[in-house]
């Protein structure tokens, strides 16, 4: 987990962005440049390689990159209007905002590894190895667990002396054993 990142860290890095990067749309400058001279909106803003999940974003690009010059989105509506999107911001400057930025270089870029951040709503995702690890964790787990049950009950049996289930539960035991192989 990484550690909270400064206002001062946010406001640099898009001043440092904005010098670098020439941005497709130049009102994603502007609107970039007025989150950057407010404080109190830069707190709420978060930084994330993607939006998926997330309530309120905006999505930027820069030249040089194949993306959509400037998105916007909270809920359901998306906009490609910065104005309206300008608007949302400065109106509800206390609500969570997160951006994707896409520019040359990005996942390699220092400057936007200090401010990025991992985003709270993106699923999980496993790959397939880590899946079937998974997979196999469960199963053996499931497996043991239903094991020791019918031991217990093996055991029960033979403390009653019910002759007809203990030779069940011997049955369902080797049955289980046999297919674990």
């Amino acid at each position: 987990m990484k550690a909270s990142i400064s206002i001062d860290e946010k406001k640099d890095f898009i001043r440092w962005f904005l010098n670098k990067h020439q941005m497709k749309s130049r009102e994603a400058m502007w609107v970039l440049n007025y989150i950057a001279g407010h404080d109190q909106i830069v707190k709420y803003v978060h930084f994330v390689d993607n939006l998926e999940g997330c309530a309120r974003g905006l999505s930027l690009s820069a030249h040089g990159v194949e993306s959509e010059p400037f998105l916007f989105f909270k809920g359901n509506i998306m906009t490609t209007d910065p104005e309206k999107a300008f608007h949302d911001i400065r109106l509800n400057w206390d609500e969570e905002l997160y951006v994707e930025l896409h520019f040359e270089e990005a996942m390699t870029s220092p400057e936007y590894a200090l401010v990025r951040e991992d985003n709270p709503f993106a699923a999980l995702k496993l790959a397939d190895e880590e899946k079937e690890m998974a997979d196999a964790l469960i199963y053996q787990s499931v497996h043991q667990f239903s094991r020791e049950k019918v031991l217990q009950q093996i055991d029960e049996a033979l403390d009653t002396r019910d002759e007809a289930t203990f030779h069940k539960l011997v049955r369902i035991l080797q049955q289980m054993d046999s297919e674990k192989e």
